[in-house]
């Protein structure tokens, strides 16, 4: 480890030996931005964060080491900068920021405030607790190759839900349900029929086909045309999802022969809906079955990584079925009226959906995809990169250094649709990255 000594002014130098300074975070961001702190001469630093830590945030959150899975993020960070930077001082809190105990008067008692968080409640908590006490605060984020820092001052910047944020894009029922034209439409229409089948219901969440769609213009008195979609089960399609899986005994079959066979000719029914479109095509599980041996590369172990695979048919059918008797057994350990919640971190939940996904991808004659895709797209999962947390980290300090040299009027909001290293360069004068090069240090 090694210190770029530079040529702070002593006003300056003096003012980060003494001021008082929260980091909210030691996750990505926060972990570079601890280390950027004492290595340029913060001396007084309180992080607080609630989450421990966990396998997969090893690969940038370069703090921790495996043996600290499990543990508070913020002790592990404070113990981890103590063995590069003994002389600093600083205070670890593993707990939520919101908790009440953190009010107007705990942020009086720091000169600046940086969040490195990575959720909108806690972001908007922060911004009102420092806009009451007065206290600059420094937003930043990242979102793959892009990132953001932001200076909020009560009365000279606007502030961070001064301007509305984007919300998680939704998709029209008929739509999910009817007529899904991306993977991303069969993937929510997975995450809804495991909290039908295991979870709370939802009667927004209906996966059986919208009769009431607009588009199909069709119409529901035509009891020829249900009794042909589905001989024996045209009254399962108007009950309670949840109450025909438990009547079947979460019968994996018959789950498969409803979803993938009887509601898909139930849809072919309404026939204006596919004018323009291609039509579904129902499976079959004897069909599946009976079709013989699966493609070689769904018994090799050796075709790579297991996450990654794309399963035929046959794997899917077979995915299918053990991840219903899996969820099926965890209903019954947990005793009556239970219900499960949808993780994708639970690997039964999380092949269910894939298997149910892919299938109805299928069907709508999509391209499958892996476990590891389905599992990005179900949990709105964004890459996080260790770069560009390490440039927004050094940003955040060179805003801080102005902040602290009584140079608000010089601090500027990085943001933009480009990656955050392209902003990097083209927001930061010739003279900024020099200071930088000389103030922020680097892990050598």
């Amino acid at each position: 480890m090694v210190q770029l000594v530079g040529s702070l002014r002593k006003e300056l130098h003096d003012t980060l030996s003494t001021c008082k300074v929260l980091v909210v975070g030691a996750g990505g961001i926060g972990c570079e931005l601890l280390k950027n702190l004492v290595l340029t001469g913060f001396k007084n630093i309180e992080v607080i964060d609630l989450d421990t830590i966990d396998v997969s945030n090893l690969n940038r959150q370069f703090l921790f080491q495996k043996k600290h899975v499990g543990k508070s993020k913020a002790q592990v960070a404070k113990e981890s900068v103590l063995q590069f930077c003994p002389t600093v001082n600083i205070t670890a809190y593993h707990d939520s920021i919101m908790n009440p105990d953190y009010n107007v008067e705990f942020f009086r008692n720091f000169m600046l405030v940086m969040n490195a968080l990575d959720n909108r409640a806690a972001r908007n908590h922060v911004n009102r607790m420092c806009l009451a006490a007065d206290i600059p605060l420094i937003e930043s984020g990242t979102a793959g190759y892009l990132g953001q820092v932001t200076v909020i001052k009560k009365g000279l910047t606007e502030c961070y839900e001064c301007q509305p944020k984007p919300t998680q894009k939704t998709f029209p029922g008929c739509t999910i349900r009817n007529t899904p034209s991306e993977p991303i439409h069969c993937i929510v229409w997975a995450k809804y029929l495991f909290n039908q089948l295991f979870g709370e219901e939802d009667a927004d969440q209906e996966v059986s086909p919208d009769t009431a769609d607009p588009e199909a213009a069709w119409n529901p008195e035509d009891t020829a045309a249900r009794a042909t979609a589905s001989e024996n089960d045209g009254d399962i399609k108007r009950v309670s999802t949840k109450d025909w899986a438990r009547s079947t005994g979460y019968d994996a079959v018959k789950l498969f022969h409803k979803l993938f066979k009887d509601d898909i000719m139930y849809l072919l029914t309404m026939d204006k809906l596919w004018k323009t479109r291609k039509a579904p095509t129902p499976l079959v599980w004897q069909h599946v079955w009976d079709n013989g041996n699966p493609p070689p590369q769904e018994l090799s172990a050796g075709s790579g990584l297991k996450d990654q695979q794309v399963l035929g048919v046959w794997g899917l059918c077979q995915l299918f079925q053990h991840s219903v008797e899996t969820l099926r057994s965890q209903l019954q350990e947990m005793g009556e009226g239970a219900e499960l919640v949808w993780d994708k971190d639970d690997p039964p939940a999380m092949d269910f959906v894939t298997a149910a996904a892919n299938l109805r991808m299928h069907i709508f004659s999509m391209n499958t995809k892996s476990r590891f895709d389905v599992k990005s797209m179900a949990g709105n999962i964004i890459p996080a990169i260790a770069t560009t947390n390490a440039v927004i980290a050094g940003l955040i300090v060179l805003e801080g250094l102005k902040i602290l040299s009584g140079e608000l009027e010089s601090c500027r909001t990085v943001s933009d649709k480009r990656p955050c290293t392209q902003q990097f360069f083209s927001f930061l004068s010739i003279e900024d990255f020099s200071d930088m090069i000389v103030h922020i240090s680097f892990i050598a």
